[in-house]
């Protein structure tokens, strides 16, 4: 049984239908890519997976049926999520973020500061006051002290520099060698998905167009379906 099991997911916007049969699944510890051109439905397919967006089809985790919870009981199951856009509370001293949702596991206040230092240098700060990678990396953080058994990071380096990148990257390929938890990875960055992720998945019209090993993804499969 797989930890993350989607089959024929469908989900709308009021009478606009994003999803028209997704199928998704993530192992226990294992680091899947979620992929496809803007407006495929990857975002749409996360608000689904964190009940964020009603939904139809085969929505499961660990074996529990996510269509019957509300979100907050979906996060309890174990489901961490680094939303698009990190959202972190502006006001908040760098430290409030991260005790805010904390749960008892590994993953605290000092394991965090090891893999973002600044976060550590930071603890004081109010969170507008961080930069954009700053605030990235806190969101991840964040996320990280809830302890989940699956992250998902959406869009984690979207509008970063390439510096910033390549440091939320490498903490990335950290979590995943960590081994503690389940990674859904959403992105267009072929070369470092490659480097951190088992297999993938590729969204087209709100269907999936293609899943398996991410060694068998090829750059014609990724250029026709993605344009990366």
């Amino acid at each position: 049984m797989s930890l993350l099991e989607l089959q024929g997911v469908e989900a709308s916007y009021g009478t606009a239908q994003a999803l028209h049969g997704v199928d998704l699944r993530v192992e226990e510890g294992e680091a899947v890519a979620l992929m496809g051109r803007n407006g495929m439905g990857k975002t749409t397919t996360v608000k689904a997976i964190c009940r964020m967006l009603p939904a139809t089809g085969t929505l499961q985790f660990d074996g529990r049926d996510l269509r019957a919870l509300p979100s907050h009981r979906a996060a309890r199951l174990g489901i961490g999520l680094v939303p698009e856009g990190r959202r972190c509370f502006r006001s908040l001293t760098v430290h409030e973020n991260l005790v805010a949702a904390a749960r008892p596991g590994p993953w605290d206040m000092d394991k965090v500061a090891a893999l973002f230092p600044r976060l550590g240098e930071r603890r004081t700060q109010r969170a507008a006051t961080l930069s954009g990678g700053e605030q990235q990396m806190l969101a991840i953080g964040r996320a990280l002290m809830t302890n989940p058994r699956l992250l998902i990071l959406d869009e984690a380096t979207e509008g970063l520099a390439p510096l910033v990148r390549a440091e939320i990257w490498a903490a990335v390929g950290a979590v995943r060698r960590d081994g503690a938890m389940a990674l859904l990875v959403i992105d267009k960055s072929l070369a470092e998905l490659r480097a951190v992720c088992d297999r993938a998945a590729i969204l087209q019209r709100g269907r999936t167009a293609w899943e398996g090993p991410v060694a068998d993804l090829t750059d014609e499969t990724a250029e026709r379906l993605v344009g990366v």
